[in-house]
């Protein structure tokens, strides 16, 4: 509302992605009911800020073109225009973020691999939703979508785009050294940040039960004594194995319990530790109780909820080496793919990546004014990632394919101007509201969603705020035309005489 200044248009794009959500949401029960893929509440969180966000801006998207179009066209044969105009970005945007999902399935965890399924099923959602019902919907009343605004006003404030394409064209050099160097001052902060697993203390909020009982239990017990390492040894080996457990540092008492008949060869010695079972002191106890035994020629098997946290830690720190590079070299093959560029899309992604890491630093500094420190979950970064790299991409595929279609008429610098000064309006807009959606999880109580919504807020709009408007274009602008390779462009007489007959709004740029 308050962009557009549109009454029906923000209800029309709010629909789409309620269309979408609940398409994906009748899906994803039937997939579930058939025990193809497990979806927990925290899939169900994550994929509905998704899809929302996602839908929203393929809709502003589309939307954005037809109002171009329709300027000068019939209703109609505008929105056949914009759709054909609009619908390789949004199908390669979707295709982006389906692909970097499914990337999931690289990981040990099987929670993320049912992640990974129902995104994908998710973003096909989103570019459905988009590319079907808006257009009709749109068609149903071409001109009151847009009341009280003229058709022909697509760009909210664009004389600002235009504005901001010239002073990339004037100072490309000194902005994108300025940018890059902003953005590495922000990223230094990410030091700050420790991924090392966050306590039930952490978590949650103070006043849930669950943490208060924790902190009476350390008061009058040992801090796990609701819940001890298991350690399993031959009966043979049992009273060695309890002076060793007993004698690890982190371990407060060590009791044998025998196992039932069927098992008589094996017993469970209980180590009740003296921190909390998912504390960061626990997960190193499971590690010395291991090397313990193990040093002692002792045939152990330590288990328990602290070695089950341990385990899912270091599952999730050796997901990172897996499916980070493998999300990266799914968006490289994308890109070419779409921009017909070799050198371009690895461009993108490294300006994407540098964008990720200021967003971690910038966080962590939140972090730390809010919750007092940067303790986070180890996975946290594996999705920030996925989110951040794959969103990133698509404001970037919709500036750079925009970009291709102007200089494949007008030559490269013309060809970045144009591109810049009219995707600006709809990108910063679309941006806006996906960070606004993904802040909405700060608001759940659990801490580890609201420092994903964090991370990706303010990713997206250092993306869209100042990647998208200044870094990458001024870098297009100041390497020249050799980024495109194999693709040829127009010489630049050809782009002079385009530049003369293009709109008053875009050849002022």
């Amino acid at each position: 509302l308050l962009v557009y200044r549109s009454v029906l248009m923000p209800l029309l794009v709010i629909a789409s992605g309620v269309m979408a959500l609940t398409l994906c949401s009748a899906l994803l029960y039937c997939v579930h009911s058939w025990g193809a893929v497990r979806i927990d509440g925290q899939t169900q969180g994550i994929l509905s800020v998704l899809i929302i966000g996602a839908t929203t801006d393929y809709a502003l998207l589309l939307l954005s073109r037809y109002r171009e179009f329709a300027a000068t066209m019939p209703p109609r044969t505008a929105m056949r225009a914009a759709w054909a105009a609009s619908w390789a970005p949004i199908t390669a945007s979707g295709a982006t973020v389906a692909c970097a999902m499914a990337a999931l399935l690289f990981s040990a965890l099987p929670s993320n691999h049912a992640l990974a399924s129902a995104g994908a099923l998710a973003m096909s959602c989103c570019v459905l939703a988009a590319l079907t019902f808006v257009p009709c919907a749109t068609l149903l009343a071409p001109r009151a979508v847009f009341w009280p605004r003229k058709d022909g006003t697509n760009r909210p404030n664009g004389r600002l785009w235009a504005f901001t394409a010239a002073a990339v064209d004037r100072h490309a050099r000194p902005m994108w050294m300025f940018s890059l160097a902003s953005l590495g001052g922000c990223a230094a902060l990410a030091v700050f940040l420790s991924p090392q697993g966050l306590p039930l203390q952490r978590a949650l909020a103070p006043t849930s039960p669950s943490v208060r009982a924790q902190y009476v239990l350390e008061e009058h017990f040992p801090a796990g004594t609701g819940s001890p390492a298991i350690v399993l040894v031959p009966r043979s080996d049992a009273e060695e194995a309890k002076q060793q457990v007993a004698a690890t540092q982190g371990v407060a008492q060590a009791d044998v319990v025998p196992g039932p008949a069927e098992s008589a060869d094996r017993v469970a010695i209980l180590a009740t530790l003296d921190s909390a079972a998912d504390s960061r002191r626990a997960q190193e106890t499971v590690a010395r109780l291991r090397a313990v035994t193990s040093a002692h020629g002792i045939r152990a098997e330590v288990g328990g909820y602290p070695a089950q946290v341990y385990d899912l830690q270091g599952a999730a720190q050796d997901d990172r080496l897996r499916v980070m590079p493998a999300v990266l070299a799914i968006v490289v093959l994308l890109l070419a793919a779409l921009l017909r560029s070799l050198a371009l899309p690895l461009l993108m992604v490294t300006v994407v990546l540098i964008n990720f890491c200021a967003a971690l630093g910038i966080s962590a500094a939140i972090f730390y004014l809010v919750y007092g420190s940067g303790a986070t979950e180890p996975s946290l970064i594996l999705f920030s990632f996925l989110f951040l790299v794959a969103l990133g991409v698509d404001y970037n595929i919709i500036l750079m394919h925009r970009i291709r279609e102007e200089s494949l008429e007008a030559g490269h610098r013309i060809g970045t101007l144009v591109g810049v000064s009219v995707t600006g309006g709809v990108i910063s807009s679309a941006g806006v509201v996906l960070a606004a959606t993904f802040a909405a999880l700060t608001v759940m109580p659990l801490r580890y969603l609201g420092q994903i919504g964090t991370i990706v807020a303010v990713g997206v709009l250092l993306d869209t705020l100042l990647v998208r408007l200044f870094l990458l274009p001024a870098l297009v602008l100041d390497a020249g035309p050799w980024l495109w390779w194999p693709t040829r462009l127009p010489s630049v007489p050809r782009a002079r005489r385009l530049e003369q007959m293009r709109p008053p709004e875009t050849a002022a740029v």
